[in-house]
């Protein structure tokens, strides 16, 4: 059976909460006494305005003793999985809608898909940022090199000059993977791959990946083998 919210000896209790809420590490307290706002911030290590904020958003409520804020071990737990999500910087809506799911779960372990599922999706998310970045990243030293006339991408003995990502990405080049495989091996989009090999081929002033290739092994920057 879904878990009831706590009643506590002079504490308005929030109505029943259908559903279930995934196990996550709580701060450390007494279960049998409700935090006060101050606590529950301490807990959790935000503000005030903190709790507010997701008050005023619908992710979180608060029960009543006279006129101040108390939250029980249910709030609690609510709040270690809200926490988590902006851990990550999981957008309001997202966890919004998070919460209206798990609010409809029947079992535990519906609670667990779901919320893994969240946290794949937002992986996912990160990941397709991270590319962007890398792809910016490139575009910068590109643009760098085109503007110092291109003496960024070599050194004074006429060594050509590698970031760590593209020596990466060099080396898979020379083991024979395709642009696909090296996305996958590298956590970035196919459209990066080909713009960072595209990058690897034009500092080497080679026409192809093969001779880019072959001007790195006589340079001694990869092996042969």
């Amino acid at each position: 059976m879904p878990r009831d919210h706590w009643k506590f000896e002079g504490v308005l209790a929030a109505p029943d909460r259908v559903g279930f809420l995934p196990d996550l590490p709580l701060p450390h307290h007494d279960p049998s006494t409700p935090l006060a706002i101050a606590d529950m911030a301490d807990a959790f290590g935000v503000t005030h305005r903190t709790l507010h904020f997701y008050e005023e958003k619908g992710l979180l409520t608060a029960a009543r003793m006279g006129p101040m804020r108390v939250y029980n071990e249910d709030h609690i737990r609510r709040m270690a999985v809200i926490n988590a999500c902006r851990e990550i910087d999981m957008p309001i809506s997202t966890i919004l809608e998070l919460l209206t799911g798990l609010a409809g779960t029947e079992e535990q372990a519906e609670a667990d898909r779901l919320f893994r599922d969240a946290l794949l999706a937002r992986r996912r998310e990160l990941a397709a940022q991270q590319a962007n970045l890398r792809r910016q990243m490139q575009r910068i030293s590109e643009l760098l090199e085109t503007t110092n006339g291109g003496n960024e991408a070599t050194d004074a003995d006429g060594h050509v000059h590698l970031s760590p990502i593209e020596s990466e990405c060099l080396t898979f080049m020379a083991d024979g993977y395709p642009a696909a495989r090296i996305a996958g091996l590298m956590d970035m989009d196919v459209a990066a791959a080909l713009t960072l090999e595209a990058g690897i081929i034009r500092k080497f002033g080679a026409n192809n990946r093969f001779q880019a290739i072959a001007k790195a092994v006589l340079s001694g920057m990869i092996s042969a083998e």
